[in-house]
């Protein structure tokens, strides 16, 4: 049952408190009452991000409708009651999209969210037409990445001091620092619970052995000089998903999303508005 939507901007989401499954979500969309005739994006974030953080994102996807929500304890969905995995969350992002009537999405997640996306499509293949995946990996086969990055990324000081987060953002991340002090700004920390179920949700998974039979048309887009997801792990990626293209971000570290905003945009535009042969 949807709430009251919250007044925005006008170039902002309408957002909403959903239930999906018993849990409530927060949940923002963009665009869904403009008539546009592209799919809409459904957008899995990073661990521990709320919607905020990719708003400027949506916003410049000016050409579709864009869904995301805040994960349990994240953001502003309250904790979660119990612990939750990947195959729950898939489900109750399908629940979403059902409550809003929406037949098919193209699917995006960035990171811990790049895992989420592989689920979705894995579980919810109906419902998927193309699939972007950033600075993600295919889950516990992981090549990992830099002990200092990895360190400094478990520090919850990411979250609440923003001078923290800019003083190791070339650490935590790699690649340019350009973007840091905007994105730090429209973090919101997530719950201690939020994070740890987060954590816990992706320990053990993998989708190694099911991608080659996924047959969705994905980009994977990673960072040259990401510190946390070294581009070892698109390379995998791209040998698991037959249907596949890899762009590497030559100098863009974890968060290349913020750092090489028009360049992602650009590849992430051509990929979804191709045309099958």
């Amino acid at each position: 049952m949807a709430s009251k939507p919250k007044p925005t901007a006008a170039s902002g989401p309408e957002i909403t408190m959903e239930v999906a499954d018993g849990r409530t979500l927060r949940v923002a969309r963009w665009r869904f009452d403009e008539g546009l005739t592209k799919p809409p994006l459904l957008f899995f974030n990073g661990i521990g991000a709320n919607m905020e953080a990719v708003a400027p994102f949506a916003e410049m996807m000016e050409e579709r409708p864009f869904i995301t929500f805040d994960m349990p304890g994240v953001g502003g969905s309250p904790d979660p009651k119990v612990p939750y995995n990947a195959f729950l969350m898939a489900r109750c992002a399908w629940l979403l999209l059902q409550q809003f009537e929406i037949k098919t999405v193209d699917v995006m997640g960035v990171s811990w969210g790049g895992a989420m996306a592989q689920h979705f499509a894995l579980q919810h293949p109906g419902s998927v037409n193309r699939l972007v995946l950033a600075a993600t990996t295919a889950g516990m086969l992981m090549v990992p990445g830099n002990i200092a990055a990895l360190s400094k990324m478990a520090d919850p000081r990411r979250y609440i001091d923003p001078s923290y987060m800019e003083k190791h953002f070339a650490t935590l991340y790699g690649g340019s620092t350009d973007g840091a002090t905007g994105h730090t700004g429209r973090i919101t920390p997530p719950s201690k619970m939020g994070y740890f179920y987060q954590l816990l949700a992706m320990i053990g998974w993998t989708s190694a052995p099911f991608l080659p039979f996924m047959n969705k048309p994905t980009l994977i887009l990673m960072g040259g000089d990401d510190q946390i997801v070294p581009p070892i792990n698109g390379q995998i990626l791209k040998t698991l998903i037959r249907n596949s293209e890899l762009k590497i971000i030559d100098d863009g570290g974890h968060l290349f999303m913020l750092s090489h905003l028009e360049e992602s945009l650009d590849a992430i535009r051509e990929h979804l508005d191709a045309v099958e042969a």
